[in-house]
């Protein structure tokens, strides 16, 4: 599990996993190094993709112990690390906030799980944005994907996405965005009262 994937090695990975197709499932890791500017064929012709911040970190640098599992967001890296009591970890690639100001950045937890979310937008949403829907029903149109779990801090979650091309970029107005497989792996895992450190 603790095994270094090289360059090379991780955009075969990445491949087969489907990244060049567009797909995201299957490019969560355990480990490996900080990736950045990977080269990738795809087609025939080059793609450079940032897969940054794939690298372990010790969970003992951000929380007192595992109790409940833990959950650290690096803004910077665009990525998600879950540690489980049990011994489980994995990263996960992440989209994050469009801005500084939109970022809320500390110690929270998980408040409420969503198995199938529906979405409203926020009144700052709404603000920058009065044309947004009031109200989108859960499914392929939902910008929360297929899991959500609502964090401590009122309007910011963790969720999934049905819009793959926004993970690994600043595209969220303050959630942090996961491809749904993703979501659904770490949503089986979480409980109420998991802890979230976002950095």
């Amino acid at each position: 599990m603790n095994e270094r994937i090289t360059r090379r090695g991780f955009a075969r990975l990445a491949l087969g996993a489907g990244l060049g197709a567009g797909l995201g499932a299957g490019l969560a890791a355990t480990a490996g190094p900080a990736l950045a500017g990977e080269e990738v064929e795809t087609s025939g012709e080059a793609a450079l993709r940032r897969i940054s911040g794939l690298k372990t970190r010790d969970w003992r640098d951000y929380f007192p112990s595992l109790r409940n599992d833990a959950i650290l967001s690096i803004i910077d890296d665009r990525v998600l690390h879950y540690w489980g009591e049990d011994g489980f970890y994995r990263i996960y690639p992440t989209s994050v906030p469009l801005s500084d100001e939109m970022t809320r950045r500390g110690r929270t937890e998980i408040v409420l799980k969503r198995p199938a979310p529906d979405w409203r937008p926020t009144p700052s949403m709404l603000e920058r944005n009065p044309d947004l829907p009031a109200y989108v029903a859960a499914g392929p149109e939902n910008p929360l994907g297929v899991r959500a779990m609502n964090l401590s801090w009122q309007y910011y979650l963790i969720h999934g996405t049905n819009d793959i091309r926004k993970i690994g970029r600043q595209s969220s107005s303050g959630c942090i965005g996961l491809h749904n497989a993703h979501i659904v792996e770490i949503y089986d895992r979480a409980k109420i009262g998991t802890q979230v450190m976002v950095v």
